[in-house]
Protein backbone atom coordinates (compact mmCIF):
# COMPACT_ATOMS: atom_id res chain seq x y z
CA UNK A 1 0.00 0.00 0.00
CA UNK A 2 1.20 3.38 -0.96
CA UNK A 3 1.80 5.58 2.39
CA UNK A 4 3.19 8.55 0.38
CA UNK A 5 1.50 11.40 1.69
CA UNK A 6 -1.44 12.82 -0.86
CA UNK A 7 -3.19 15.59 -1.67
CA UNK A 8 -6.49 14.47 -3.84
CA UNK A 9 -7.67 16.31 -6.79
CA UNK A 10 -11.00 17.21 -6.93
CA UNK A 11 -12.33 17.65 -10.38
CA UNK A 12 -15.51 18.97 -11.31
CA UNK A 13 -17.74 18.62 -14.00
CA UNK A 14 -21.41 17.44 -14.86
CA UNK A 15 -23.26 14.65 -17.62
CA UNK A 16 -24.39 17.56 -19.38
CA UNK A 17 -21.84 18.09 -21.92
CA UNK A 18 -21.47 14.00 -22.54
CA UNK A 19 -19.13 11.50 -22.26
CA UNK A 20 -16.59 12.44 -24.44
CA UNK A 21 -16.11 15.78 -22.64
CA UNK A 22 -16.08 14.00 -19.59
CA UNK A 23 -13.35 11.76 -20.94
CA UNK A 24 -11.46 14.83 -21.88
CA UNK A 25 -11.24 16.60 -18.50
CA UNK A 26 -10.30 13.19 -16.69
CA UNK A 27 -7.51 13.40 -19.28
CA UNK A 28 -6.45 16.80 -18.52
CA UNK A 29 -6.85 16.28 -14.98
CA UNK A 30 -4.20 13.97 -15.18
CA UNK A 31 -1.95 16.08 -16.65
CA UNK A 32 -2.59 18.93 -14.58
CA UNK A 33 -2.14 16.70 -11.46
CA UNK A 34 1.31 15.98 -12.90
CA UNK A 35 2.75 19.14 -13.32
CA UNK A 36 1.32 19.90 -9.36
CA UNK A 37 3.16 17.08 -7.99
CA UNK A 38 6.66 18.31 -9.62
CA UNK A 39 6.31 21.58 -7.16
CA UNK A 40 5.48 19.78 -3.95
CA UNK A 41 7.99 18.58 -1.22
CA UNK A 42 9.85 15.55 -1.29
CA UNK A 43 7.25 12.24 -1.00
CA UNK A 44 4.35 14.57 -1.60
CA UNK A 45 1.98 13.25 -4.29
CA UNK A 46 -1.11 14.37 -6.25
CA UNK A 47 -3.98 11.65 -6.55
CA UNK A 48 -6.46 11.99 -9.19
CA UNK A 49 -9.64 11.18 -8.25
CA UNK A 50 -12.80 9.93 -10.97
CA UNK A 51 -14.56 13.39 -12.29
CA UNK A 52 -17.17 14.55 -9.86
CA UNK A 53 -20.86 14.77 -11.79
CA UNK A 54 -23.47 14.00 -9.08
CA UNK A 55 -23.81 15.00 -5.18
CA UNK A 56 -23.68 11.59 -4.26
CA UNK A 57 -20.36 10.86 -5.87
CA UNK A 58 -18.89 14.32 -4.23
CA UNK A 59 -20.30 13.11 -0.75
CA UNK A 60 -18.41 10.01 -1.30
CA UNK A 61 -15.51 11.27 -2.37
CA UNK A 62 -15.31 13.65 0.67
CA UNK A 63 -16.18 10.83 2.80
CA UNK A 64 -12.98 8.59 1.83
CA UNK A 65 -10.98 11.98 1.67
CA UNK A 66 -12.08 12.42 5.53
CA UNK A 67 -11.10 8.42 6.54
CA UNK A 68 -8.03 8.29 4.35
CA UNK A 69 -4.85 8.62 6.75
CA UNK A 70 -2.69 9.47 3.94
CA UNK A 71 -4.94 12.11 2.36
CA UNK A 72 -3.10 15.43 3.57
CA UNK A 73 -5.56 17.65 1.93
CA UNK A 74 -7.93 18.41 -0.92
CA UNK A 75 -7.54 20.52 -3.92
CA UNK A 76 -10.69 21.51 -6.11
CA UNK A 77 -10.68 22.86 -9.29
CA UNK A 78 -14.26 23.02 -11.78
CA UNK A 79 -12.77 22.18 -15.35
CA UNK A 80 -16.23 22.75 -16.46
CA UNK A 81 -19.72 24.12 -14.58
CA UNK A 82 -20.36 22.37 -12.10
CA UNK A 83 -23.68 23.37 -9.88
CA UNK A 84 -22.58 23.71 -6.78
CA UNK A 85 -25.67 22.64 -4.49
CA UNK A 86 -24.47 18.94 -5.41
CA UNK A 87 -21.11 19.60 -4.12
CA UNK A 88 -22.88 21.10 -0.41
CA UNK A 89 -23.22 17.33 1.41
CA UNK A 90 -20.00 16.67 0.98
CA UNK A 91 -18.44 20.19 1.59
CA UNK A 92 -20.47 20.39 5.07
CA UNK A 93 -18.33 16.94 5.99
CA UNK A 94 -15.37 17.45 4.45
CA UNK A 95 -12.52 17.71 7.62
CA UNK A 96 -9.36 18.08 5.53
CA UNK A 97 -7.75 20.94 4.85
CA UNK A 98 -9.05 22.90 1.00
CA UNK A 99 -7.40 24.90 -1.81
CA UNK A 100 -9.54 26.37 -4.86
CA UNK A 101 -7.41 26.14 -7.77
CA UNK A 102 -9.08 28.78 -10.04
CA UNK A 103 -7.44 27.78 -13.39
CA UNK A 104 -7.76 26.31 -16.28
CA UNK A 105 -6.54 23.26 -18.72
CA UNK A 106 -4.83 25.64 -21.67
CA UNK A 107 -3.42 29.21 -20.77
CA UNK A 108 -4.63 31.28 -23.87
CA UNK A 109 -7.69 31.93 -25.95
CA UNK A 110 -7.07 29.87 -29.01
CA UNK A 111 -8.78 33.38 -31.19
CA UNK A 112 -8.73 31.83 -34.37
CA UNK A 113 -9.97 28.56 -34.05
CA UNK A 114 -12.19 28.69 -30.40
CA UNK A 115 -15.26 27.12 -30.90
CA UNK A 116 -18.29 26.11 -28.78
CA UNK A 117 -16.72 22.50 -28.31
CA UNK A 118 -13.80 24.62 -26.50
CA UNK A 119 -15.97 26.89 -24.35
CA UNK A 120 -18.03 24.02 -22.92
CA UNK A 121 -14.67 22.08 -22.12
CA UNK A 122 -13.06 25.56 -20.80
CA UNK A 123 -15.65 26.83 -18.28
CA UNK A 124 -13.76 27.22 -14.73
CA UNK A 125 -14.08 30.97 -15.89
CA UNK A 126 -17.63 30.51 -13.94
CA UNK A 127 -17.29 27.25 -13.31
CA UNK A 128 -15.30 28.18 -10.08
CA UNK A 129 -17.28 31.09 -9.80
CA UNK A 130 -20.31 28.80 -8.97
CA UNK A 131 -18.06 26.50 -6.53
CA UNK A 132 -16.41 29.65 -4.49
CA UNK A 133 -19.63 31.03 -4.29
CA UNK A 134 -21.00 27.77 -2.19
CA UNK A 135 -17.66 27.87 -0.32
CA UNK A 136 -18.33 31.46 1.03
CA UNK A 137 -22.24 30.31 1.94
CA UNK A 138 -20.74 27.72 3.51
CA UNK A 139 -18.05 29.56 5.39
CA UNK A 140 -15.60 27.03 4.68
CA UNK A 141 -11.80 27.74 5.57
CA UNK A 142 -9.84 27.69 2.04
CA UNK A 143 -7.44 29.20 0.00
CA UNK A 144 -8.25 30.39 -3.52
CA UNK A 145 -5.29 29.99 -6.11
CA UNK A 146 -5.66 31.79 -9.56
CA UNK A 147 -3.52 31.88 -12.77
CA UNK A 148 -2.35 28.96 -14.86
CA UNK A 149 -1.57 25.77 -13.44
CA UNK A 150 2.30 26.31 -15.45
CA UNK A 151 3.12 29.33 -13.97
CA UNK A 152 5.84 29.73 -11.74
CA UNK A 153 3.45 32.25 -9.37
CA UNK A 154 0.59 29.68 -9.62
CA UNK A 155 3.01 26.46 -8.56
CA UNK A 156 4.64 28.92 -6.08
CA UNK A 157 1.47 29.63 -4.09
CA UNK A 158 0.02 26.02 -4.67
CA UNK A 159 3.24 24.73 -3.17
CA UNK A 160 3.20 27.11 0.16
CA UNK A 161 -0.25 25.89 0.78
CA UNK A 162 0.52 21.52 0.24
CA UNK A 163 3.66 22.57 2.96
CA UNK A 164 1.36 23.88 5.28
CA UNK A 165 -1.29 21.02 4.97
CA UNK A 166 1.43 18.60 5.43
CA UNK A 167 2.25 20.34 8.51
CA UNK A 168 -1.13 20.36 10.04
CA UNK A 169 -1.65 16.60 9.09
CA UNK A 170 1.53 16.02 11.17
CA UNK A 171 0.08 18.10 14.15
CA UNK A 172 -3.15 15.59 14.57
CA UNK A 173 -2.20 12.79 17.28
CA UNK A 174 1.53 14.25 17.10
CA UNK A 175 2.64 13.24 20.47
CA UNK A 176 5.00 16.07 22.60
CA UNK A 177 6.59 15.08 25.56
CA UNK A 178 7.22 17.60 28.10
CA UNK A 179 9.94 16.38 30.80
CA UNK A 180 9.06 18.26 34.39
CA UNK A 181 6.80 20.65 33.98
CA UNK A 182 6.41 24.69 33.22
CA UNK A 183 9.29 27.15 34.67
CA UNK A 184 7.84 28.15 37.84
CA UNK A 185 5.47 31.37 38.10
CA UNK A 186 5.89 32.22 34.12
CA UNK A 187 2.66 32.91 32.46
CA UNK A 188 3.33 32.91 28.72
CA UNK A 189 4.68 29.28 28.30
CA UNK A 190 1.57 27.70 30.38
CA UNK A 191 -1.64 27.22 28.50
CA UNK A 192 -4.35 25.09 28.08
CA UNK A 193 -3.52 21.81 26.68
CA UNK A 194 -6.51 19.93 26.55
CA UNK A 195 -8.16 23.03 24.40
CA UNK A 196 -5.09 23.04 22.45
CA UNK A 197 -5.50 19.43 21.36
CA UNK A 198 -9.06 20.08 20.70
CA UNK A 199 -8.56 23.03 18.23
CA UNK A 200 -4.66 21.59 16.56
CA UNK A 201 -4.57 17.54 16.93
CA UNK A 202 -1.42 17.46 18.80
CA UNK A 203 -0.98 15.89 22.85
CA UNK A 204 0.94 16.90 25.29
CA UNK A 205 2.10 14.33 27.88
CA UNK A 206 4.53 14.19 30.93
CA UNK A 207 6.96 12.38 31.80
CA UNK A 208 9.29 12.53 35.05
CA UNK A 209 12.77 13.44 34.80
CA UNK A 210 13.84 10.52 36.21
CA UNK A 211 12.33 8.48 33.67
CA UNK A 212 14.36 10.24 30.43
CA UNK A 213 17.85 9.83 33.07
CA UNK A 214 17.13 6.04 33.23
CA UNK A 215 17.29 5.87 29.47
CA UNK A 216 20.47 7.65 30.03
CA UNK A 217 22.21 5.70 32.34
CA UNK A 218 21.09 2.91 30.40
CA UNK A 219 23.06 4.17 27.30
CA UNK A 220 25.12 1.85 25.26
CA UNK A 221 28.53 1.97 25.37
CA UNK A 222 28.66 2.17 21.49
CA UNK A 223 26.01 4.36 21.14
CA UNK A 224 28.25 6.80 22.82
CA UNK A 225 31.38 6.22 20.89
CA UNK A 226 29.16 6.49 17.62
CA UNK A 227 27.65 9.76 18.84
CA UNK A 228 31.37 11.24 19.49
CA UNK A 229 32.79 10.29 16.20
CA UNK A 230 30.00 12.51 14.74
CA UNK A 231 30.62 15.03 16.69
CA UNK A 232 34.33 14.92 15.87
CA UNK A 233 33.64 14.97 12.26
CA UNK A 234 30.53 17.69 12.05
CA UNK A 235 31.85 20.02 14.28
CA UNK A 236 34.72 22.31 15.45
CA UNK A 237 35.22 20.87 18.62
CA UNK A 238 37.26 22.94 21.55
CA UNK A 239 40.66 20.90 22.56
CA UNK A 240 39.32 20.41 26.32
CA UNK A 241 36.28 18.45 24.99
CA UNK A 242 38.47 16.11 22.45
CA UNK A 243 39.79 12.89 23.64
CA UNK A 244 42.27 13.21 26.02
CA UNK A 245 41.24 16.33 26.74
CA UNK A 246 40.62 17.22 30.82
CA UNK A 247 36.89 17.74 30.03
CA UNK A 248 36.02 15.15 27.15
CA UNK A 249 34.26 13.21 30.23
CA UNK A 250 31.79 15.76 29.96
CA UNK A 251 31.30 15.26 26.08
CA UNK A 252 30.91 11.48 26.69
CA UNK A 253 28.12 12.82 29.57
CA UNK A 254 26.39 14.99 26.69
CA UNK A 255 26.70 11.94 23.89
CA UNK A 256 24.81 9.57 27.02
CA UNK A 257 22.05 12.37 27.38
CA UNK A 258 21.71 12.52 23.57
CA UNK A 259 21.47 8.70 23.11
CA UNK A 260 19.04 8.54 25.73
CA UNK A 261 16.74 10.92 24.27
CA UNK A 262 16.70 9.84 21.25
CA UNK A 263 15.62 6.42 22.26
CA UNK A 264 13.18 7.70 24.62
CA UNK A 265 11.48 10.03 22.02
CA UNK A 266 11.89 7.08 19.08
CA UNK A 267 10.23 4.48 21.07
CA UNK A 268 7.20 6.63 21.75
CA UNK A 269 6.78 8.56 18.66
CA UNK A 270 6.78 11.92 20.05
CA UNK A 271 7.56 14.84 17.35
CA UNK A 272 8.77 17.53 19.93
CA UNK A 273 9.64 17.89 23.45
CA UNK A 274 10.34 20.60 26.44
CA UNK A 275 12.65 20.60 29.07
CA UNK A 276 13.44 23.03 32.05
CA UNK A 277 16.21 23.50 33.77
CA UNK A 278 14.64 23.69 37.03
CA UNK A 279 13.71 19.78 36.50
CA UNK A 280 16.97 17.56 36.08
CA UNK A 281 16.53 14.84 38.53
CA UNK A 282 19.04 12.40 37.39
CA UNK A 283 20.76 14.39 34.50
CA UNK A 284 24.36 15.76 35.01
CA UNK A 285 23.29 18.27 32.10
CA UNK A 286 21.11 20.33 31.25
CA UNK A 287 20.46 18.81 27.87
CA UNK A 288 22.05 21.49 25.21
CA UNK A 289 23.68 19.44 22.53
CA UNK A 290 20.88 16.79 22.29
CA UNK A 291 18.32 19.55 21.79
CA UNK A 292 20.81 21.68 18.91
CA UNK A 293 20.80 18.21 17.08
CA UNK A 294 17.72 17.01 17.44
CA UNK A 295 16.00 19.72 16.37
CA UNK A 296 18.17 19.87 13.39
CA UNK A 297 16.87 16.62 12.23
CA UNK A 298 13.13 18.22 12.43
CA UNK A 299 12.39 17.50 15.98
CA UNK A 300 10.03 20.62 17.94
CA UNK A 301 11.34 22.02 21.15
CA UNK A 302 10.60 24.13 23.77
CA UNK A 303 12.83 25.39 27.16
CA UNK A 304 11.12 25.48 30.72
CA UNK A 305 8.09 23.84 29.41
CA UNK A 306 6.94 25.68 26.59
CA UNK A 307 4.67 23.32 24.94
CA UNK A 308 3.28 25.68 22.30
CA UNK A 309 6.67 26.89 21.12
CA UNK A 310 8.12 22.86 20.92
CA UNK A 311 4.92 22.13 18.78
CA UNK A 312 5.49 25.25 16.61
CA UNK A 313 8.78 24.68 15.83
CA UNK A 314 7.87 21.15 14.59
CA UNK A 315 5.12 22.64 12.82
CA UNK A 316 7.58 24.48 10.80
CA UNK A 317 10.42 22.06 10.33
CA UNK A 318 7.64 20.17 8.55
CA UNK A 319 6.72 22.82 6.16
CA UNK A 320 10.04 23.94 5.21
CA UNK A 321 10.98 20.16 4.69
CA UNK A 322 13.86 20.22 1.86
CA UNK A 323 13.83 24.11 1.52
CA UNK A 324 17.29 26.35 2.12
CA UNK A 325 17.85 27.97 5.51
CA UNK A 326 16.77 26.72 9.35
CA UNK A 327 14.00 26.68 11.51
CA UNK A 328 14.65 26.79 15.28
CA UNK A 329 13.44 28.15 18.74
CA UNK A 330 14.65 31.27 19.91
CA UNK A 331 14.25 33.94 22.35
CA UNK A 332 14.62 37.48 22.35
CA UNK A 333 17.20 38.11 24.52
CA UNK A 334 18.71 41.69 24.86
CA UNK A 335 18.56 44.67 22.55
CA UNK A 336 20.87 47.42 20.85
CA UNK A 337 19.46 50.32 21.21
CA UNK A 338 21.50 53.19 19.08
CA UNK A 339 19.28 55.71 17.29
CA UNK A 340 21.22 54.99 14.27
CA UNK A 341 20.06 50.76 14.28
CA UNK A 342 18.44 49.17 16.95
CA UNK A 343 18.82 45.65 16.90
CA UNK A 344 17.36 42.50 18.54
CA UNK A 345 20.06 39.77 19.96
CA UNK A 346 18.07 36.94 20.19
CA UNK A 347 19.79 33.28 22.05
CA UNK A 348 19.12 31.08 24.87
CA UNK A 349 20.81 29.60 27.81
CA UNK A 350 22.26 26.68 24.74
CA UNK A 351 19.49 25.40 22.31
CA UNK A 352 19.40 27.08 19.28
CA UNK A 353 19.27 25.12 16.10
CA UNK A 354 22.60 24.74 13.77
CA UNK A 355 20.48 24.56 10.37
CA UNK A 356 20.56 28.73 11.54
CA UNK A 357 24.27 28.99 11.33
CA UNK A 358 26.51 30.77 8.97
CA UNK A 359 29.39 28.49 9.24
CA UNK A 360 30.50 25.50 10.95
CA UNK A 361 29.31 25.65 14.31
CA UNK A 362 32.09 24.85 17.34
CA UNK A 363 30.97 22.32 20.07
CA UNK A 364 32.43 23.99 23.56
CA UNK A 365 31.71 23.70 27.13
CA UNK A 366 31.11 26.49 29.64
CA UNK A 367 29.36 27.19 32.90
CA UNK A 368 25.75 27.75 33.19
CA UNK A 369 24.83 30.30 36.14
CA UNK A 370 21.52 28.43 36.74
CA UNK A 371 19.97 24.99 37.09
CA UNK A 372 22.81 23.36 39.48
CA UNK A 373 24.25 20.96 37.40
CA UNK A 374 27.61 20.18 35.92
CA UNK A 375 28.77 22.75 32.98
CA UNK A 376 26.83 21.49 29.87
CA UNK A 377 28.07 20.82 26.22
CA UNK A 378 26.44 23.47 22.85
CA UNK A 379 27.20 24.22 19.97
CA UNK A 380 28.29 28.03 19.38
CA UNK A 381 27.81 29.71 16.14
CA UNK A 382 26.16 33.30 14.99
CA UNK A 383 23.22 32.48 12.50
CA UNK A 384 23.81 33.44 8.80
CA UNK A 385 22.53 36.80 7.48
CA UNK A 386 19.20 37.07 5.37
CA UNK A 387 15.25 37.25 5.36
CA UNK A 388 13.55 35.66 7.90
CA UNK A 389 10.17 34.93 10.48
CA UNK A 390 9.56 35.34 13.88
CA UNK A 391 6.75 33.22 14.60
CA UNK A 392 4.39 32.11 18.61
CA UNK A 393 1.74 30.69 19.13
CA UNK A 394 -0.34 32.47 22.08
CA UNK A 395 -2.84 31.02 24.44
CA UNK A 396 -5.30 34.45 25.57
CA UNK A 397 -7.54 31.95 27.73
CA UNK A 398 -10.88 31.98 25.75
CA UNK A 399 -8.73 31.44 21.79
CA UNK A 400 -5.35 31.11 20.28
CA UNK A 401 -3.53 33.43 18.45
CA UNK A 402 -0.59 32.90 16.15
CA UNK A 403 2.11 36.14 15.56
CA UNK A 404 4.20 36.50 13.39
CA UNK A 405 7.22 39.26 12.80
CA UNK A 406 8.89 39.87 9.48
CA UNK A 407 12.35 40.15 10.46
CA UNK A 408 16.26 41.17 8.69
CA UNK A 409 19.28 38.68 10.48
CA UNK A 410 22.28 40.42 10.38
CA UNK A 411 25.83 40.02 10.15
CA UNK A 412 27.49 40.84 13.90
CA UNK A 413 29.57 44.22 13.00
CA UNK A 414 31.91 42.51 15.94
CA UNK A 415 32.84 39.34 17.06
CA UNK A 416 30.77 37.80 20.47
CA UNK A 417 34.13 36.11 22.17
CA UNK A 418 32.55 36.18 25.66
CA UNK A 419 29.19 35.23 24.91
CA UNK A 420 29.11 31.36 24.92
CA UNK A 421 25.56 30.57 23.13
CA UNK A 422 24.38 30.34 19.54
CA UNK A 423 22.93 33.11 18.73
CA UNK A 424 21.24 35.45 15.72
CA UNK A 425 21.03 39.16 15.39
CA UNK A 426 18.37 40.92 13.42
CA UNK A 427 16.05 44.17 12.81
CA UNK A 428 13.00 43.41 13.55
CA UNK A 429 10.12 45.19 11.01
CA UNK A 430 9.31 48.24 10.40
CA UNK A 431 11.52 49.01 13.41
CA UNK A 432 12.73 47.89 16.67
CA UNK A 433 10.29 50.12 18.85
CA UNK A 434 7.24 49.58 16.95
CA UNK A 435 7.65 45.84 16.20
CA UNK A 436 8.08 45.50 20.06
CA UNK A 437 5.69 47.46 20.74
CA UNK A 438 2.73 45.76 18.60
CA UNK A 439 4.36 42.90 19.94
CA UNK A 440 3.59 43.21 23.48
CA UNK A 441 0.09 44.76 22.45
CA UNK A 442 -0.46 41.55 21.42
CA UNK A 443 0.55 39.57 24.26
CA UNK A 444 3.60 38.41 21.88
CA UNK A 445 5.78 35.34 24.58
CA UNK A 446 9.45 36.12 24.57
CA UNK A 447 9.63 32.45 23.05
CA UNK A 448 9.29 32.03 19.49
CA UNK A 449 10.14 29.88 16.24
CA UNK A 450 12.70 31.79 14.07
CA UNK A 451 12.61 30.37 10.27
CA UNK A 452 14.74 31.47 7.35
CA UNK A 453 13.36 28.97 5.48
CA UNK A 454 9.59 30.05 5.29
CA UNK A 455 7.91 32.87 3.79
CA UNK A 456 4.68 34.87 5.04
CA UNK A 457 2.45 32.78 2.87
CA UNK A 458 3.61 29.59 4.26
CA UNK A 459 2.45 31.09 8.08
CA UNK A 460 -0.76 32.19 6.49
CA UNK A 461 -1.92 29.21 4.90
CA UNK A 462 -1.23 27.23 7.84
CA UNK A 463 -3.05 29.84 10.25
CA UNK A 464 -5.67 29.54 7.74
CA UNK A 465 -5.93 25.54 7.92
CA UNK A 466 -5.88 25.75 11.42
CA UNK A 467 -8.61 27.92 12.30
CA UNK A 468 -6.99 30.07 14.16
CA UNK A 469 -5.87 34.28 14.59
CA UNK A 470 -2.97 35.66 12.68
CA UNK A 471 -1.87 38.80 13.72
CA UNK A 472 1.08 40.36 11.12
CA UNK A 473 3.45 42.79 12.29
CA UNK A 474 5.74 43.98 9.03
CA UNK A 475 6.81 46.90 7.18
CA UNK A 476 3.53 47.82 6.65
CA UNK A 477 2.76 47.98 10.55
CA UNK A 478 3.21 51.57 10.96
CA UNK A 479 0.54 52.66 12.62
CA UNK A 480 0.38 51.31 16.17
CA UNK A 481 -3.10 52.97 16.99
CA UNK A 482 -4.81 51.35 13.75
CA UNK A 483 -2.37 48.16 14.92
CA UNK A 484 -4.52 48.01 18.17
CA UNK A 485 -7.53 48.97 16.12
CA UNK A 486 -7.41 45.46 14.01
CA UNK A 487 -6.02 43.47 17.45
CA UNK A 488 -9.91 44.79 18.73
CA UNK A 489 -11.69 43.84 15.43
CA UNK A 490 -9.80 40.51 15.45
CA UNK A 491 -10.64 39.55 19.17
CA UNK A 492 -14.11 40.27 18.26
CA UNK A 493 -14.19 37.65 15.47
CA UNK A 494 -12.26 34.96 16.86
CA UNK A 495 -13.63 34.72 20.85
CA UNK A 496 -15.78 32.73 21.54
Amino acid sequence: MNTQPQIWLAVGSQHLYGPETLEQVAANARQVADGLARGLPPGMVVEVRPVLTTAEAIAAFCREANADPRCIGVAAWMHTFSPSRMWIAGLTTLAKPLVHLHTQFLRDIPFAAIDMDYMNLHQAAHGDREFGHICARLDLRRKVIVGHWQQPEFVGRWTAWARAAAAWHDWQNGPIARFGDNMRNVAVTEGDKTSAQIQFGFCVNGYGVGLLARYVDETPEADVRALLDQYLGDYAVAPELAPGGPRHESLREAAKIEAGLRRFLGEGGFKAFTTTFEDLHGLRQLPGLAVQRLMAEGYGFGAEGDWKTAALVRALKVMAQGLPGGSSFMEDYTYHLDPQGMMVLGAHMLEVCPTLAGGRPSLEIHPLAIGGKDDPCRLVFDAAAGRALNVALIDLGDRFRLLVNEVKLLEPAERLPKLPVARALWRPQPDLPTSAAAWIYAGGPHHTCLTTSLTMEHIEDFAEIAGVELVKIDAKTTDLWAFRQSLRWSTASFSH
